[in-house]
């Protein structure tokens, strides 16, 4: 039988974001003054919207529907309902989202799994994902009929198609930083940028809290906080059968031999952590490399840190994967000392299961089958041979 979890117990896993972390509105200051004196003010009082994980958005509500967006890196967006007509004299900094939306350009990958949840496929027209790379089977078949077309990678958008459907919004991710002027010559043909930065978020259920946003801008609220519900007690229920004190570790090999590994405490690694799993973590100091979610540890060091975990996952999402457990020692030859090839214990992960959000409690529940042995079907992961 479950037993609840204690709030400290639930922020540790990320299953509640404290507070004074919860959300990124900021306090009202010299931008706020400079803001009452346009066309924001005319729309009233604003009225924070609750989020209880995610710290890279905030959401303020307005009388008759407006809403504004404020994003960690800075931009606002202001979704105006249909039927009206957004205030005169807007900030210079505040882009524009007019509904009713259609022939978005829906370029982040991990944000197809939210609007389809929330039903809101019919208003994606392109997009830079082609079927065969497609996470979600709805997506795929749009993709397939023509529905939604093919426009080009998000460095290299297709920009003549993207102007003849008539998109007012893009949806881009952090990649988007990367290729500045990619994003201002879609601003220069009047469409609206949206970068979504879930993968900023350290809480796990932060990423999917971005449901809430993508509710906002698509006119679904309802259903978006359904859905985040609905997962998130999934999620805690899961959490909530405790650790079942197996050690696990997850890495892919790279070209130079080495293993890349998930930083400790991301929302991968909770997520394992809340599938009853130890996750075994390696330091910054001393690594090969290192980014903002991953540490890249040398053969040698990783061997000494994690030959003994009980269970492998191998990280599919970012090479060809393994389909063996041959293949994964021809990785690398050391990763046949290892305890969980020597015993079998040997996972790998479907190609999208970072975009797949909305199954983060399908996730952890199969983490659990996998880490428990019970032999139970999974989806998102299948054991090596």
């Amino acid at each position: 039988m479950s037993t609840p979890l204690s709030r400290r117990t639930a922020v540790k896993l990320g299953l509640l974001a404290p507070l004074a972390l919860a959300g990124c509105t900021a306090e009202k200051g010299p931008a706020a003054d400079a803001d009452a004196a346009t066309g924001l003010a005319a729309l009233g009082d604003a009225t924070p919207a609750p989020l209880a994980h995610a710290t890279q958005f905030s959401l303020d509500t307005y009388e008759g529907g407006f809403r504004l967006a404020t994003l960690a890196s800075g931009d606002r967006l202001l979704v105006v309902p249909e039927g009206a007509e957004p205030p005169a004299d807007l900030p210079d900094d505040v882009a524009v989202i007019q509904q009713p939306l259609a022939n978005v350009y829906l370029v982040s990958t991990g944000m197809i799994c939210l609007v389809d949840a929330i039903g809101a496929l019919d208003a994606v027209g392109v997009s830079s994902v082609r079927a065969e790379d497609s996470p979600v089977p709805a997506f795929t078949e749009r993709l397939e009929d023509g529905t939604i077309a093919y426009g080009g990678l998000y460095r290299e958008p297709d920009y003549e198609l993207i102007t003849a459907t008539g998109c007012p919004l893009a949806i881009e991710n952090t990649n988007i930083d990367h290729v500045p002027e990619v994003r201002a010559k879609l601003e220069e043909l009047g469409v609206t940028v949206l970068m979504e930065q879930s993968s900023r978020e350290e809480d796990m259920l932060g990423r999917l809290e971005w449901i809430k946003l993508m509710g906002a801008v698509f006119g679904r609220e309802d259903e978006a906080a359904a859905v985040f519900d609905e997962v998130a007690a999934r999620v805690e229920e899961a959490a909530a059968e405790g650790s079942l004190g197996r050690t696990v570790a997850f890495f892919y090999i790279n070209e130079d031999g080495a293993a890349v590994t998930r930083r400790a405490g991301d929302y991968f690694c909770q997520m394992i952590e809340a599938a009853g799993g130890e996750y075994v973590s390696f330091a910054e100091e001393g690594a090969a490399d290192s980014s903002p979610t991953t540490i890249t540890v040398e053969m040698e060091q990783f061997y000494a840190g994690a030959r003994d975990v009980d269970v492998i996952i191998y990280n599919g999402t970012i090479d060809d994967g393994v389909t063996s457990l041959e293949a994964l020692t021809e990785k690398n030859a050391l990763l046949a000392d290892f305890r969980a090839v020597q015993a079998g214990n040997v996972w790998t992960c479907d190609a999208n299961l970072y975009q797949q959000m909305t199954s983060m409690a399908d996730i952890i529940e199969d983490f659990r089958a996998a880490f428990s042995g019970t032999g139970e079907p999974t989806t998102f992961v299948w054991k090596l041979s």
